[in-house]
């Protein structure tokens, strides 16, 4: 095994053979582990008092206790489904009336279609391994002994979701894209920050948020089960931890300063503005000829675009208000942000504990259901 330390993420896209093609050939001798090294000044703290304080903490880590599921024993990754009419519903690619697209022959508007799930699935993964990993640190650094045993159950979804990804990944897709630039900014960020509460404001409210609303807008528009049957399974999962950090942060951001309080605020709308413009990527469209800048703003607005900010902003300014970080400040900027006016939709505080508690829906995935 080799180790190559880099001082920044590969930019090269990565093309996968068959399944399991690599994994029967390759030895120990041909995997090169890439490491890119970070460091952080994280504190971490014991503790000694091992009662449970907080019932609805204590009650999301049962559940995910009760709801964890195997990604590779509770995935359909046997359903059959015919990759050559594309992952996507009818109507969702923005550019279908492009002059560059038309030109396309129909086997380039296929590999069109796949690639670009292919580079946004790539960066669920990236972003679920920084999850994981900031997930981690909360075990260490979270001051109370509920926090850190949802923290640890956080990580093992978090691991799952990286397993699950990067298969289906290389099952269906059969190629990896390079991490997004402003994805890998604020992850870095978060991970590199010391402060245990940014953390906690990032991966669960921010990061976490941008997850749900990512899922929800891919749940409701491709067409392949077995990709719907994952975002489901992780989803129930996102779900839990969106809830954890809302309900955990509200007293926590109470006892802050208003100096802190404005600094935290100000970090979340900086967060917020780079996952309204700068998270979609237009390396797809740049390899079959499309000019980045107006590729750019199309994605942005369209259909699709503006489903995914409206799942976004949804959740997650009613959550940033609950927990105290919708300031005065901070409400101009969001409002020409185009968002404020979600400030009074229903926040992740208010747990849907029904929802929750549903069966998952793992194995052998209808067909006929699904359609």
């Amino acid at each position: 095994m080799k180790v190559k330390v880099v001082d920044h993420p590969p930019i090269d896209v990565r093309e996968f053979g068959d399944p399991g093609e690599l994994a029967d050939q390759l030895s120990a001798d041909d995997v090169e582990i890439v490491r890119e090294i970070f460091n952080t000044p994280l504190t971490g703290s014991y503790n000694w008092d091992y009662e449970s304080a907080n019932v609805k903490i204590r009650r999301l880590y049962e559940l995910g206790k009760k709801f964890n599921w195997d990604a590779q024993m509770d995935v359909d990754w046997d359903v059959p489904f015919d990759k050559s009419e594309g992952p996507s519903q009818a109507g969702m690619n923005p550019f279908h009336d492009h002059p560059t697209y038309l030109a396309l022959s129909e086997e380039e508007k296929t590999e069109y279609a796949w690639r670009s799930l292919a580079q946004v699935l790539s960066q669920f993964l990236h972003g679920e391994q920084g999850a994981m990993m900031v997930a981690s640190q909360l075990v260490s650094c979270a001051p109370t002994y509920d926090a850190k045993l949802y923290a640890a159950s956080q990580t093992f979804d978090e691991a799952r979701h990286v397993e699950v990804f990067n298969k289906y990944l290389r099952y269906r897709c059969n190629v990896e894209y390079p991490v997004n630039p402003s994805l890998k900014l604020l992850l870095d960020k978060i991970l590199t920050d010391e402060r245990w509460d940014l953390k906690f404001i990032g991966m669960q409210v921010l990061i976490e948020g941008l997850a749900l609303a990512a899922f929800q807008t891919m749940a409701h528009t491709t067409r392949d089960p077995l990709l719907r049957q994952i975002l489901m399974l992780v989803m129930r999962d996102e779900g839990r931890h969106v809830a954890f950090g809302v309900n955990y942060l509200e007293d926590w951001i109470k006892a802050l300063s208003e100096e802190e309080i404005e600094e935290r605020a100000q970090f979340a709308y900086e967060a917020c503005a780079i996952m309204r413009e700068r998270l979609f990527s237009t390396v797809v469209e740049e390899e079959f000829g499309f000019d980045a800048e107006e590729a750019r703003r199309i994605s942005i607005d369209s259909q699709n675009g503006q489903a995914f900010r409206n799942f976004l902003f949804e959740r997650m300014i009613p959550n940033l208000k609950r927990v105290g970080l919708l300031t005065e400040s901070v409400k101009p900027k969001f409002e020409k942000l185009g968002v404020l006016h979600y400030e009074n939709a229903a926040c992740d505080a208010e747990i849907d504990w029904a929802a929750l508690e549903r069966p998952l829906e793992t194995g052998k995935i209808d067909l006929v259901a699904a359609e």
